[in-house]
């Protein structure tokens, strides 16, 4: 049912063998150097391991770069439901996505940009980060309101004259402590009378550097940091930038976030059926490899059953993410809004799932860095919070659902 172009074929088993040869071996190692850099350093000090240009630069070697963007040009030129076997081959490894730069939110960002950018924006900045030389944040979560309704955004974004002015405290920003971050795409309020409340709201590109704007912390998941990468809040007080600075336009931004928002979630989903399939073959390794009561521990109690109902919930996942990858690619993004918000739903459920059977298996070793299964865990569960909670989605889905039988689905 999912055909795979020639093009896509190729790069999928490229970037297969070069996980597998590459990344694989020196994964651990990597991430050994990032805790020995930054554990206890400043943020301000943060560094990435000399290792993680060295891939990079290897990647575009081979020419697996920016494998996400649909251009042929500037990426790889396949559609969603293509790139969308990549991320799940990226996602069994939590560097993979940096290493072939298409990790979140650079790649949601430089859609935003190859889309809806102007072409001085695209050259100051897009170009920069498609050649991986800078990183970019995106802020749009809020610490004061509930930011699972986006319209709730206090943050304002008002002209004067030539310069927008920007007021507001932004937080869990991904990527704001990595020190190669230089550009913030910001959302925010634009109060207009005569527009509707999806209308009234913005994005403005603003350097990292700009007078007024603060970062004031990093957060940390579950104890963790996440250095170097880093979710932090930001506030930005009386931050002028000039007006060419909105992208798209002022008003423009709940339009522009829809089109972001749709490539980006298969490309999280995918990344969480990686992660899964990643943390059964740990489970089953060392399930088999250990013994207790006289057999190996994976036969004991109901831990075989744990093995099937894996299997069953990450093919689950997996077939659902690409019908919702082939549906956006088929009829576009608004034909697919059931299918992206309940695959938004399953995946990082279903990867919270098999991640905490895996860490069972492993007893204390699945709840230190041992293992990938720390990081996983924590991004599964982040997930369920970021682009949208689940209680959003399954609101989606079930408006969708009465809609189709004659009713509006009024809430108060």
């Amino acid at each position: 049912m999912f055909e795979l172009s020639a093009r896509a074929e190729e790069y999928i088993q490229l970037s297969k063998a070069f996980i597998q040869n590459e990344i694989e071996p020196i994964e651990a190692d990597f991430w050994h150097q990032v805790r020995q850099l930054n554990v206890g350093a400043d943020w301000t000090t943060w560094q990435w391991p000399v290792l993680l240009e060295q891939l990079k630069l290897k990647a575009q070697a081979a020419g697996l770069w920016n494998m996400f963007l649909p251009d042929p040009i500037l990426g790889a030129g396949l559609s969603v439901q293509e790139y969308a076997h990549i991320a799940e081959l990226s996602g069994q490894s939590l560097i993979a996505p940096i290493v072939f730069n298409c990790n979140a939110p650079d790649s949601g960002n430089m859609e935003v940009l190859w889309r809806y950018g102007s072409e001085q924006q695209k050259q100051q900045w897009l170009q920069p980060l498609l050649a991986g030389k800078i990183r970019s944040v995106f802020c749009m979560t809020e610490p004061a309101v509930a930011s699972s309704d986006a319209t709730n955004m206090q943050a304002t974004a008002i002209v004067e004259g030539e310069e927008i002015v920007l007021n507001g405290r932004k937080w869990w920003s991904s990527g704001l402590g990595d020190p190669n971050a230089k550009i913030i795409i910001y959302m925010a309020h634009t109060p207009d009378p005569s527009k509707d409340r999806h209308h009234q709201h913005s994005m403005v590109l603003v350097p990292i550097d700009s007078v007024g704007v603060k970062i004031e912390r990093m957060l940390p998941v579950f104890g963790d940091y996440d250095a170097p990468h880093g979710h932090g809040e930001v506030s930005f007080d009386n931050v002028r930038v000039p007006v060419a600075n909105f992208i798209g336009g002022a008003g423009q931004g709940f339009e522009i976030a829809q089109g972001r928002l749709g490539p980006g979630r298969i490309h999280h989903c995918m990344r969480c059926v990686g992660a899964a399939e990643k943390a059964l073959a740990l489970m089953i390794d060392r399930g088999m490899q250990r013994q207790a009561f006289g057999q190996e521990i994976l036969k004991l109690g109901g831990n075989l059953e744990c093995v099937a109902e894996a299997r069953v919930a990450i093919d689950q996942a997996r077939l659902l993410t690409l019908y919702a990858a082939d549906k956006m690619d088929r009829l576009g993004n608004r034909a697919a809004l059931t299918e992206i918000s309940a695959i938004k739903v399953v995946a990082p459920s279903m990867l919270e799932k098999v991640v905490d059977m895996a860490m069972q298996i492993h007893g204390g070793a699945g709840l230190c860095h041992d293992t990938l299964l720390t990081g996983f865990f924590a991004q599964a569960r982040a997930l369920r919070l970021a682009d949208g909670p689940d209680e959003v989605h399954k609101g989606m889905i079930a408006k969708l659902e009465l809609k189709k039988r004659g009713y509006v689905a009024k809430s108060k």
